[in-house]
């Protein structure tokens, strides 16, 4: 399962939007891999034009939902405070994308640079697509 972030819905739903980025997602809602969690509708509905509630809301509930609990807020309070610690500051609802994804063991689908920052040190798995939007492990991307 894959927990993709905002930065991906809104780019795949943008007419001249990333093509690969909109075969990858497409590839994942194909597969039944794709997920959201709370941070990613506030962004992604909470932004949305009043004509494209309606098909969003119904369009979300067609996927799979991860719930966040007390847990994943104390998660990514700790999260921040060790990247900040490590000179590295992430805006909240990136972190607590992070702390869902990480304690449901998730990767993450995002354009957003602060995933590829706070990866290594955070320990978070990042979904790369691969041909035709496939997941690529790091064993085939050394091939």
């Amino acid at each position: 399962m894959v927990l993709v972030d905002s930065s991906i819905w809104i780019e795949a739903a943008r007419r001249q939007g990333d093509l690969a980025v909109k075969v990858a997602l497409r590839a994942l809602l194909d597969e039944y891999e794709a997920a959201w969690c709370s941070p990613v509708k506030l962004e992604v509905l909470g932004g949305a034009r009043l004509e494209e509630r309606r098909a969003l809301g119904a369009f979300f509930d067609c996927i799979p939902f991860i719930e966040c609990d007390p847990k994943d807020w104390d998660s990514a309070c700790a999260l921040a405070w060790r990247l900040r610690d490590g000179g590295l500051t992430v805006p909240w609802n990136d972190l607590l994308i992070a702390a869902i994804a990480q304690r449901r063991e998730l990767r993450v689908f995002a354009q957003d640079a602060h995933f590829t920052a706070m990866a290594p040190k955070a320990g978070l798995v990042l979904y790369r697509p691969g041909y035709g939007g496939r997941y690529e492990s790091e064993e085939d991307s050394d091939e």
